[in-house]
């Protein structure tokens, strides 16, 4: 049973149930005749080898791949031209057997009766093709949903991938910068610098791997890239962190946390003559990671934008949104003058595309 296709299984399922359906009839409520459970059977076996002829012709035609009306129309016209086919079989098989339903079709001539065996068929078809569009129909539509999902899951993974593979180039070149300013200034602190860096590589290599990490592996690279940031600012940059203990094992999008501090500190504190402050807290509310990052700064400066925009922040946005949808959240805001505050907000749960 389990090498039977669906479609014979469903055929055998079908006629047998009509030759059932119709023994019971006669059992109940008419007289038993051995020549005529014949004929049925006949009948029906006739009936399962026309139904499979006409599907071998809905293939041929490709009627399924046509547009709606079309096949409408061409199931009407090979269920019309099936039924004459049945009647003309029902009847021979009648005539092979000896059976006649009635004395009244006795007085009808063969056409008048391949003619009614034909509506009666028509029926039959009719219910058959139904069921046979319907199938197809809701599978069809099954498999193009299915496809569409993987489409869309492939496109944002895709998405995903090009927006990380803007990240780390775009980090190491701000890197190199800061490593250029102390090689002819301070080569020893420059030495530190570049291995420093190579720690930096190192974990965003790691990262890239993964599309989230614990908060704390994310929070040990911004420890090493706000080292070597602080050899280039000296005392103009200062750090505060506030990382409450229980987020630490949070998974978090790699990079994303050393964007916004790298964010604050090119468009904030690099353009304070007294430098700034970097605060980074955690902290879970409401069952939910919220990050933020407070840098000395302004938001905007007569009335243009200065550090909201850019690949860094829409990048934010784009990622957060491909791993949860609508269920985290990133915002920019100028808390009071000369300070600028960065919050991700994401829920404990599994990123949808992890």
């Amino acid at each position: 049973m389990k090498n039977i296709s669906k479609y014979w299984l469903c055929q055998i399922v079908g006629w047998g149930s009509n030759i059932a359906i119709s023994l019971f009839f006669v059992f109940t409520l008419g007289r038993y005749q051995g020549v005529y459970v014949l004929s049925l059977v006949l009948t029906c076996a006739a009936g399962l080898l026309i139904t499979h002829l006409m599907r071998i012709h809905i293939h041929k035609l490709k009627v399924m791949s046509m547009r709606i009306k079309r096949q409408v129309i061409y199931f009407i016209v090979l269920t019309v031209l099936y039924a004459i086919v049945f009647g003309v079989a029902s009847e021979f098989i009648d005539y092979a057997v000896g059976y006649m339903p009635s004395e009244k079709m006795q007085s009808y001539s063969r056409g008048v009766r391949i003619l009614l065996s034909t509506f009666n068929g028509l029926w039959v078809l009719l219910i058959w093709n139904f069921i046979y569009f319907l199938y197809h129909y809701v599978e069809t539509n099954r498999k193009q949903e299915l496809n569409n999902l993987k489409l869309e899951a492939t496109v944002k993974s895709l998405e995903l991938k090009t927006i990380k593979s803007h990240i780390n180039p775009h980090f190491i070149f701000n890197a190199l910068n800061s490593i250029r300013a102390l090689v002819d200034e301070n080569p020893v602190r420059a030495r530190r610098a570049i291995t420093e860096l190579s720690n930096i590589l190192r974990s965003s290599m790691s990262a890239e791997k993964e599309e989230t990490v614990p908060l704390k592996q994310e929070l040990n690279l911004v420890s090493d890239y706000l080292q070597l940031e602080q050899m280039r600012f000296e005392e103009r940059l200062k750090v505060e962190m506030n990382v409450e203990e229980d987020t630490l094992q949070h998974p978090f999008p790699p990079m994303m946390l050393q964007m916004l501090v790298e964010n604050g500190i090119k468009h904030g504190i690099s353009k304070q003559i007294k430098g700034g402050v970097i605060k980074i807290q955690a902290k879970y509310i409401a069952d939910k990671l919220q990050l933020t990052v407070t840098n000395t700064g302004i938001l905007q400066h007569n009335g243009r934008s200065v550090q909201e925009g850019g690949f860094g922040l829409k990048s934010t946005t784009d990622r957060l949104h491909l791993l949860y949808n609508d269920e985290a959240r990133f915002e920019i805001k100028e808390l009071k003058e000369g300070e600028v505050e960065s919050t991700i907000i994401i829920p404990r749960t599994t990123p949808i595309n992890s």
